[in-house]
């Protein structure tokens, strides 16, 4: 049987939600997928970035802490070809899991290139023809090559071709400072790698709040990683063991060198092969255009995730689909996505969600903050994570949570619980009515908290700021 409730072009963390979504809502779903299930977050993304950092981290802690605690870790070694079997065996694990999940909820699994055919109907691989009342868009996004001489050099790779390194790189430039480079910087530094990022804006994590972009690089410097701001990349080209990136920082040319130079410099809708002939549909710029409720231009066709403007995150494509499928039920969706977080996963861990202190000067928002810095926080201390703080922004008047950013020991877990209080429209005091455990990092949000109150007991009470 070709025809269907709802079929899903992608299998990534938009399309795979929204498919068992659909098919728990009691429609009959068929997913499309030309690789494996997971897409970009599990296969080339998410899931192999953080095993590589958690590898690398407990390499980096084995040297840097064992004799702070008494320990001895003499010789510590490690073996680039198993960290890579490890992150494998942990991304295999995984898309297994959610090839589980689509079976047992019975959605149709297909395997090719799904395109979208002007009459409404897909196809897979240009002949398998498929029906449905309704559409879902969801290809994800794929790197992004700057245009300039030397991109197609070998030994100049994209993320995907980092996670296809059989060998370690002695040293590495990367071009672009935004989450991708700064993780892979992290990865690499640990490992014993010589690295250098070269970025265009201004500064790293151009998009995070200042204060955490400015203690990352300072931080990132005490490693040994050379950054450069500011900086344009004119070419690359082959010089001695490596590569050559040839820059221009303050108006002066400057080089870099590596074995390896990493693209990454952000992505771009992942369209090839989408869209049939003669299918006409509405672009945002480079991305799908769609209305409030993820439909495109094209009645019974929706689109989700990296493919539209908005945040490239894992879960925010999951909420997209989940709200997307909703809609085309004509419920109204649960889910608040004016509350979603976004995470870095370097050493310390960033986290940010909501508004800045900086965004609600800009609106012209009468504000309050609260800060903690975690060098007080006993939990950071015990375990020589003590860099780093949590910032609270609240409205003047009412107290209602605005926003938050946190870096610090396991901040991309405690953004949550500042997540929930923006959905919830909660304030301050009702978040301090929570007693939290001691000794534990999430007491630095109780602190921080108080301190936007002035009622910190750990931190001076200071002056509410506008």
């Amino acid at each position: 049987m070709n025809k269907f409730d709802l079929i899903v072009i992608g299998a990534g963390p938009g399309g795979y939600v929204a498919a068992i979504k659909a098919a728990k809502s009691g429609m009959n779903v068929a997913i499309v997928e030309s690789i494996r299930a997971g897409g970009t977050c599990l296969n080339k993304g998410c899931i192999p970035a953080k095993a590589m950092i958690h590898a690398s981290s407990l390499y980096e802690e084995m040297h840097r802490e064992a004799g702070r605690v008494g320990l001895s870790a003499d010789n510590v070694s490690f073996d680039y070809g198993k960290i890579v079997e490890y992150k494998q065996n942990t991304t295999d694990e995984l898309v297994k899991g959610i090839e589980g999940l689509l079976e047992a909820n019975g959605i149709t699994r297909i395997d090719g290139r799904g395109t979208l055919e002007k009459d409404g109907s897909v196809t897979v691989n240009g002949d398998m023809k498929l029906e449905a009342d309704k559409v879902l868009l969801a290809t994800g996004s794929v790197p992004s090559l700057i245009p300039i001489p030397g991109i197609n050099l070998k030994g100049v790779v994209t993320s995907d071709g980092v996670f296809a390194l059989s060998k370690m790189p002695e040293s590495m430039v990367i071009i672009g400072g935004g989450v991708i480079g700064v993780e892979f910087a992290t990865v690499y530094a640990n490992l014993g790698a010589r690295v250098t990022i070269i970025e265009a804006l201004p500064r790293i994590l151009q998009n995070m709040d200042k204060e955490i972009s400015q203690n990352l690089k300072m931080i990132f410097k005490k490693k040994g990683i050379e950054i450069h701001t500011g900086a344009s990349v004119k070419s690359i080209e082959e010089g001695g063991d490596g590569l050559i990136v040839n820059y221009e920082e303050k108006d002066k040319p400057a080089q870099a060198t590596g074995a390896l130079v990493v693209c990454a410099a952000g992505r771009k809708p992942n369209l090839e092969g989408l869209f049939g002939e003669g299918v006409e549909i509405e672009m945002d710029g480079k991305f799908v255009a769609v209305n409030d409720k993820f439909e495109t231009s094209i009645p019974g066709v929706y689109a989700i995730g990296d493919i539209i403007k908005g945040t490239q995150l894992a879960h925010s494509a999951s909420a997209y689909g989940i709200c997307a499928v909703d809609y085309m039920n004509g419920r109204e969706p649960e889910l608040n996505l004016n509350s979603i977080p976004g995470c870095v996963y370097t050493s310390p861990e960033i986290a940010q969600v909501g508004i800045t202190e900086a965004d609600a000067k800009d609106a012209g928002t009468d504000v309050i903050t609260g800060k903690f810095i975690m060098s007080a926080n006993g939990k950071s201390l015990i375990t020589h994570e003590e860099r780093g703080f949590i910032k609270v922004v609240a409205e003047e008047g009412s107290h209602r949570i605005l926003g938050a950013q946190m870096m610090c020991a396991r901040a991309t877990d405690m953004i949550a619980e500042f997540t929930t209080a923006i959905a919830n429209d909660m304030t301050v005091e009702q978040l301090l009515a929570g007693v939290r455990p001691h000794p534990t990092y999430n007491e630095g949000i109780t602190e921080a908290l108080e301190d936007a109150i002035g009622e910190a007991t750990h931190v001076a009470p200071k002056r509410r700021r506008k």
